[in-house]
């Protein structure tokens, strides 16, 4: 298998001190979009898997 890993994008809203909501999606401007909707206490995370050798 030759399949590229995906890039996820992860959108963390910190609503409380120690309690947060995540949303996860594979599109960039998505998640850029998320976070003007949302507006401050958020953080986006790029997470790409890294590829299994054997």
């Amino acid at each position: 298998m030759t399949d590229k890993p995906v890039t996820t994008y992860v959108v963390s809203v910190f609503e409380k001190p120690h309690r947060r909501t995540v949303l996860t999606t594979k599109d960039k401007e998505k998640a850029f979009a998320l976070d003007k909707e949302i507006g401050d206490k958020v953080r986006i995370e790029e997470t790409t898997p890294k590829p299994k050798w054997r």
